[in-house]
């Protein structure tokens, strides 16, 4: 990886573009969430960070970021079945993107098959493996969830291809704010949600659950849209897709309340340097401790490997993970990673 292609990278992605102010997303324009002062929504606990903070980012790409590859070819993965009625199936795509089969509905999370997760198709992070599924290898899509609104997460190229294959328009959720810029990629039954909203789909029920994280496409719209984790209520146990968030009591608070978690996927990359990375992203000894506070039955790292972001080699949060796991004496069978289009099948709990 070229030290300034990097560098550019960061630039684009991590102060949530600080290039161009044309990309900006609308934002929220109401007034009924306590999270929203009237300009932006806000974090529980609050975080700062100073241009001088970016500027120092931005120096360390030069001489700290590890040389990723530029392509890693991934072996070819089955098609998913079109339908799980017993037990949970979930595919590993790439990035934060997975499919969830439960119930008889499908779920895709975070969708993003584009090359770049960028405002630019010539500049930013590039992915190094193909997506593990095939977009025209997905079952149909009843359910999309949108964590937050950074170009890793909030892929609209991607969105637009699935909402135009889809024979049925999907649910679609996301935060607060998101309605203007998702109304302009294709047909859905779109709903914008605050903190411990829900919505339902045939019997399961989407809760949209406060993390520790940010928002913005552009210069001008900062913190103006709702970032969240969602608990998938399902007659297979409750499950939990984190997106991104650092680590802070919002986690354990999770736990008690929608716990304990038959599957919860928990971000494990993006996490380096500590300094600035601590605010918005579990580092893996901070994933191990969440797959304890969150009372998870199983786990899956996520948001790795696919696109750099930050600091870290390309396996180190693989190997970060198992460090923690051995310190917190979690089994590695209880909190794994999978491989590009790996399934994981999850048996069935009776009634």
């Amino acid at each position: 990886m070229h030290r300034m292609t990097l560098l550019l990278r960061f630039f684009i992605l991590i102060p949530g573009p600080l290039l161009v102010s044309c990309m900006s997303a609308p934002g929220f324009q109401g007034d009924s969430s306590p999270h929203f002062d009237g300009k932006q929504f806000s974090n529980t606990l609050p975080m700062h960070k100073t241009v001088r903070d970016l500027l120092r980012l931005g120096w360390g790409t030069l001489t700290q970021a590890a040389d990723w590859p530029d392509w890693i070819e991934i072996e070819q993965q089955v098609i998913p079945e079109e339908r799980v009625w017993n037990g949970v199936s979930v595919t590993y795509i790439n990035h934060s993107t997975f499919l969830i089969q439960v119930d008889g509905i499908n779920i895709l999370t975070d969708p993003v098959y584009s090359q770049r997760v960028s405002p630019f198709s010539w500049a930013g992070p590039k992915r190094v493996h193909a997506p593990g599924i095939a977009l025209e290898d997905l079952p149909p899509i009843d359910v999309i969830l949108i964590s937050h609104n950074h170009y890793d997460h909030l892929d609209e190229e991607t969105l637009q291809s699935l909402l135009g294959r889809q024979s049925e328009p999907p649910l679609l959720l996301a935060g607060l704010g998101n309605s203007d810029l998702l109304a302009t990629l294709g047909e859905s039954n779109q709903r914008d949600l605050d903190w411990d909203d829900s919505a339902k789909l045939g019997d399961l029920e989407f809760i949209f659950t406060e993390c520790r994280h940010r928002s913005g496409r552009g210069l001008s719209d900062q913190m103006t849209t709702l970032w969240g984790s969602f608990v998938i209520k399902t007659s297979q146990g409750n499950l939990y897709f984190a997106g991104d968030t650092g680590y802070s009591p919002h986690l354990a608070q999770t736990g008690e309340r929608y716990g304990p978690f038959a599957l919860a996927l928990l971000p494990i990359g993006a996490y380096e340097p500590r300094w600035f990375m601590k605010d918005v992203h579990l580092n893996p000894d901070e994933a191990a401790m969440a797959h304890g506070q969150l009372r998870s039955e199983f786990s899956i790292g996520i948001h790795f490997g696919t696109f750099q972001l930050t600091y870290e080699a390309i396996d180190q949060p693989v190997i970060d993970l198992s460090s923690a796991l051995e310190a917190h004496k979690i089994p590695a069978t209880d909190f794994t990673v999978l491989a590009p289009g790996e399934t994981r099948r999850l048996p069935g709990r009776a009634d």
